[in-house]
C-alpha cells in the first residue's frame, strides 16, 4: 500500500473512529457475510480506469498460481512453522471499491480462499499493512468478521510510522522469522510490499501503475 493510499485510508478511518462508531465495530466479534460492492463505490474505482471484473479476474489469475505452490510446500512439513504473510488494502480487502464509512470492508474472495487454505495446511497468517496504529483495533476486527484467520497484524507504530514502507515491510517480515518462522509466501499489490527478501516466493496482484493502491 503506497503512502498516498495510507493517507486516504488513514483520514477516513480516523474519523469513523472519531464519530464513535468505532466503539461499536469493535465490540462486535462474529463473523458477518461481507456487503456486496455497491455501484456507487465500482463507479468510483472505475473513474480511476480500473474494471471491477477485470480486477477480480486478474487477482484470481494470481491466487491460481500461489494455491497449488502451499499446496507444495506444505506436502511434507510437518513440525515446521511456516507462514504466509499478506498486504490490507485492495490485496486482502476492497478497499478501492468499497466506501470507507460502510464498515466491514469485505473481503477480496480470492485472498480470503488462499489464506483459508493456508491455515488449513498449518500455515500461520499475518499481515503487514502501512495503516498506523491507532486504527489496529478496527483492522484486525475488519479482517477476522469477513472470514480471515489472523495469527498476527502488524501496523505501523514509533518508531516506524515514518519509515519508507517497503523498509518497514521488509523489517516486520525479518521479525516474523525471528520467532522461528519460514515465510513460505508473500502476497501484495505493491512492489513495497514485497521487495526486500524475508519470503520464500512473492505473488504480486495488479495495482495497474497504482491506480489501485
Amino acid at each position: 500500500m503506497t503512502g498516498r493510499g495510507v493517507g486516504r485510508r488513514i483520514g477516513a478511518v480516523s474519523a469513523v473512529v472519531a464519530l464513535g462508531i468505532g466503539g461499536t465495530v469493535t465490540a462486535a466479534q462474529t463473523a458477518v457475510a461481507a456487503p456486496a460492492v455497491t455501484v456507487a463505490s465500482v463507479a468510483t474505482a472505475q473513474a480511476s480506469g480500473v474494471d471491477y471484473a477485470t480486477w477480480q479476474a486478474d487477482v484470481k489469475a494470481v491466487i491460481d498460481q500461489a494455491t497449488p505452490y502451499v499446496a507444495q510446500r506444505t506436502a511434507n512439513a510437518a513440525g515446521q512453522k511456516l507462514a504466509i504473510v499478506f498486504d490490507i488494502d485492495n490485496t486482502t480487502l476492497e478497499t478501492g471499491f468499497h466506501p470507507w464509512y460502510q464498515l466491514p470492508t469485505p473481503a477480496l474472495q480470492p485472498s480470503l480462499q488462499l489464506a483459508e487454505y493456508a491455515k488449513s495446511r498449518g500455515v500461520s497468517v499475518f499481515f503487514i499493512t502501512a495503516r498506523p496504529g491507532i486504527i489496529a483495533a478496527e483492522t484486525k476486527w475488519n479482517l477476522k468478521t469477513v472470514g480471515y484467520p489472523v495469527d498476527g497484524l502488524y501496523v505501523r507504530d514509533l518508531p516506524d510510522l515514518f519509515d519508507e514502507v517497503s523498509a518497514y515491510k521488509t523489517g516486520k517480515r525479518a521479525e516474523i522469522e525471528s520467532h522461528g518462522y519460514t515465510i513460505i509466501a508473500n502476497v501484495g499489490n505493491n512492489t513495497s510490499d514485497l521487495v526486500g527478501g524475508h519470503a520464500e516466493r512473492t505473488f504480486k496482484l495488479p495495482d495497474y501503475n497504482g491506480q489501485l493502491s
